[in-house]
């Protein structure tokens, strides 16, 4: 069902329905999988709060409660099917709770056949990006309808939605949404729609504001932030846009993710080395290192041509730091194409590497390729590239020993007094501390290095 309520009168009916609630309404929202689900579900939090709904951790104490989910692993769906299975005993105690799935599960048909016939106590389906929808979700359910459904895929949202951030010193700001790559493995473009940028003077006023306002870590996010400003009426693309918010005065780093490589070019890395707050760091998935695989995959670049871009970054500034995404059992991988992956990141030597066994995605072309490789055939490949990864990062790793470097520090453990947090290579760093720095840039010197973080010691600046 539609409703042709506008969002300010959605937002003053809710207001006034709070108004007979004998306590302050709260709500529990939950995101789950990538950067940008989190994003989303921090401007989904705005919108409740604003709406006079008071946020708790704890869905047993809740009022409305929303799942904010992930549709990239079959694993990850059943594990939210799970937690709404458990909701239901909160539901049973309680019928005026209201329960919403939103995000990327809610554009899968089958999930919603799944909602209808398996969970009736989920009164809300949202699509991925859908927040502003929300006040009109709300109030048509408490005004009697027994579900409500917004799926819509074809615009961005709205500029104007406030947000409850969950840190007060790193921020994200998606400056697109969608993907039209169409890795055969891969569900994001059809859950989460085509690109569609934001404008750049919107994405710049976020930025900086966020810096004015003292936070020190801003995460711009995109399913391919290389293509982003292609769809603009006026082309303006990735390195335009990371040179305008480089030139905004302050105290801060510029991080981004995810580039895909056959649109990542040596403009995107001159722009990263010759600037004031961007990282020396590029997350640059290659998924594997044999071309039958990469074809297989619809990646549309060789491994031949992944490495050019490398080696030419590596002329320029030998310590910039790398990171990939790495699918190990592919369908169609044979021993020699995941040899081929060994040979490609002993030549990298990547910083750090998130790597993943194949698992079937239904929906995506991939999933009806016959697999040519055992589990157990798979499963040692795994335990072999996690070894030469080891081997290769604590080596590799070793040539800042020595340097000093600016950290921002993440994470402060009072029992051991240790801190943690990354330096501008995005690396991970590790250093005994008296007093908490969380939130804080500070100049550490690198004493050792392990195959998951530098080590060092704190410095004065």
């Amino acid at each position: 069902m539609s409703s042709t309520i506008q969002p300010l009168h959605n937002k003053q009916a809710i207001r006034a329905l709070l108004q007979r609630f004998d306590h302050t309404p709260r709500a529990h929202v939950q995101s789950f999988g990538c950067q940008l689900n989190v994003c989303d579900g921090e401007k989904y939090k705005g919108v409740l709060a604003d709406l006079g709904y008071q946020l708790t951790d704890t869905p047993e104490d809740a009022d409305v409660i929303l799942f904010n989910t992930c549709a990239v692993r079959a694993h990850a769906e059943s594990r939210v099917l799970g937690r709404l299975g458990a909701l239901k005993s909160l539901w049973e105690k309680n019928h005026d709770l209201i329960i919403g799935l939103c995000g990327c599960m809610a554009e899968e048909e089958e999930v919603r056949a799944q909602i209808r016939k398996s969970y009736p106590y989920v009164r809300m389906i949202l699509s991925a990006g859908a927040m502003e929808h929300l006040p009109e979700a709300l109030l048509q359910v408490y005004q009697g309808d027994p579900r409500h459904i917004i799926t819509d895929l074809t615009g961005i949202p709205s500029e104007m939605l406030p947000t409850v951030r969950e840190s007060d010193f790193k921020a994200s700001v998606p400056v697109m949404y969608g993907c039209n790559n169409f890795c055969t493995y891969c569900i994001v473009p059809y859950v989460r729609g085509r690109e569609r940028s934001r404008m750049p003077d919107a994405i710049e006023a976020e930025v900086r504001a966020l810096v004015e306002a003292g936070y020190k870590e801003i995460l711009l996010l995109g399913q391919n932030v290389n293509s982003y400003g292609k769809d603009l009426a006026e082309p303006f693309d990735f390195p335009a846009l990371l040179r305008r918010l480089d030139a905004i005065e302050g105290d801060y780093f510029i991080r981004f993710m995810s580039s895909h490589p056959k649109d990542a070019t040596t403009e995107l890395i001159d722009v990263m080395l010759n600037s004031t707050h961007i990282e020396h760091h590029l997350h640059l998935p290659v998924q594997s290192g044999s071309d039958s695989v990469l074809q297989a995959m619809n990646r549309r670049y060789t491994a031949s041509q992944y490495l050019e871009l490398i080696d030419e970054t590596r002329a320029k500034a030998p310590d910039f730091s790398f990171s990939s995404d790495l699918i190990v059992g592919f369908p169609t991988e044979t021993e020699a194409d995941f040899e081929a992956t060994l040979r490609l990141i002993a030549h990298v030597k990547y910083d750090n590497l998130y790597t993943f066994i194949y698992s079937p995605r239904p929906g995506t072309k991939a999933a009806d390729l016959p697999q040519c490789s055992d589990e157990e055939a798979i499963s040692a490949r795994m335990q072999r590239l996690l070894h030469v990864q080891r081997t290769l990062s604590e080596e590799f790793n070793r040539r800042f020993i020595g340097r000093c470097c600016t950290v921002l520090i993440e994470k402060y453990d009072p029992q051991s007094r240790k801190a943690t947090g990354k330096n501008r290579e995005g690396m991970n760093v590790e250093l005994p501390c008296a007093d908490d720095l969380t939130g804080n840039m500070v100049t550490v010197r690198i004493t050792d290095a392990k195959n998951w973080a530098l080590v060092g010691e704190l410095r004065e600046a």
